[in-house]
């Protein structure tokens, strides 16, 4: 099978530092790869991942991240580009819409934002043939009137991931940003008497801000900001700490970053939000609680849970193979319908009061 996958254009595949979707990109695409299929990526111009790439689209700039311009041109060079594929993922917000015009393929939207009611009216003026990939049952019980077609968890390539020994100190990761939980995370570790190491992406002003006015006053002599990290350097961290805590204050649609911690043998200690149930295993692999002084009690737990059976929760479930897998088999199901007649040759949605498991 021929599959063209479409990246955003803001950051390069795989991405040097910060960037879930592009992390998830690279993997999937490298799978799918090793799996035998050809794989074509349009992504920018600086990307490295080793799939054939489309070639001329320029380098990633983060500084234009969201602008309209920019990603319409990506997306009419990249499905120009991709015309000979048989079917293309597309990993975009404005792809759906642009689809119904541009591709002369099937096309598959994996879909990484929230159902927000803007993307909720902007997949809702997508080609009725268009098939949403949701990322989470979580996501998907929230899609509304737009219609999942399945639900894939994210996989990671877990032989890559090194096995950390553990330590005395929990770690945070994730980006400046409220959402995040940054705060709560400094308050938790604070309440459980354990030092609080620190990454985050800061890239953007409004990042900068958050981090100079609300976060840098909260850290203390508990919490350390350590900066961005390179993969490396992310694994590195994950593998040497008591646990990751994730107090997120959305709900998130998948956080990647718990099962790459997971993967390193360290335990999450997260709030029950978004795709958090459907990852953390309470008493098994980490803890889940609401409250502040019931992480705090989880955090000071962590270190008892076996990092072996936590390590072995991702490759149970969350490995690159599964997931290359279940996007192979729907794949293979659309190619069986008459082309772009997708939706009215019955391709089967799944309910989102009772999501088929990936």
């Amino acid at each position: 099978m021929r599959i063209g996958i479409i990246a955003p254009p803001w950051i390069p595949i795989p991405p040097p530092a910060y960037g879930g979707i592009e992390s998830f990109i690279d993997v999937l695409a490298l799978e799918l790869a090793a799996a035998g299929h050809e794989v074509v990526l349009a992504a920018s111009g600086d990307s490295t991942c080793a799939v054939e790439r489309v070639p001329g689209f320029p380098p990633s700039d983060h500084s234009v991240i969201g602008c309209t311009a920019p990603e319409l041109r990506h997306l009419l060079r990249a499905y120009e580009a991709l015309a000979d594929v048989d079917v293309i993922v597309d990993n975009t917000l404005g792809g759906p819409v642009l689809a119904r015009c541009a591709a002369r393929r099937p096309v598959v939207t994996i879909v990484h934002s929230p159902f927000e009611d803007i993307v909720l009216e902007l997949y809702g003026a997508a080609a009725p043939d268009m098939a949403f990939v949701a990322i989470s049952h979580h996501q998907a019980s929230t899609s509304c009137d737009i219609r999942v077609t399945e639900v894939i968890h994210h996989g990671i390539r877990v032989e890559d991931v090194p096995v950390g020994p553990g330590g005395s100190e929990a770690c945070f990761l994730g980006r400046m940003h409220p959402d995040k939980g940054l705060l709560e995370a400094i308050h938790v570790a604070e309440l459980a008497g354990i030092p609080l190491r620190i990454a985050a992406k800061m890239r953007e002003p409004h990042e900068r801000t958050y981090f100079d006015d609300v976060v840098c006053p909260a850290l203390g002599s508990n919490a350390d900001y350590v900066g961005e990290l390179s993969t490396e350097e992310k694994f590195a961290l994950l593998g040497s700490s008591c646990a990751m805590i994730n107090p997120i204050q959305w709900d998130e649609p998948f956080g990647l970053v718990m099962i790459e911690a997971l993967a390193t043998g360290t335990p999450v200690v997260a709030t029950p939000r978004g795709s958090v149930p459907e990852i953390v295993q309470h008493g098994r692999n980490g803890f889940i609680d609401a409250e502040p002084d019931g992480l705090a009690a989880s955090l000071q737990r962590a270190s008892s849970l076996d990092r072996a059976t936590c390590r072995a929760s991702v490759e149970e479930r969350f490995t690159a193979a599964q997931m290359a897998q279940n996007y192979v088999a729907l794949f293979e199901r659309m190619l069986q319908r008459e082309p772009h007649r997708f939706g009215e040759a019955g391709l089967s949605a799944v309910p989102t009061d009772h999501p088929r498991i990936a």
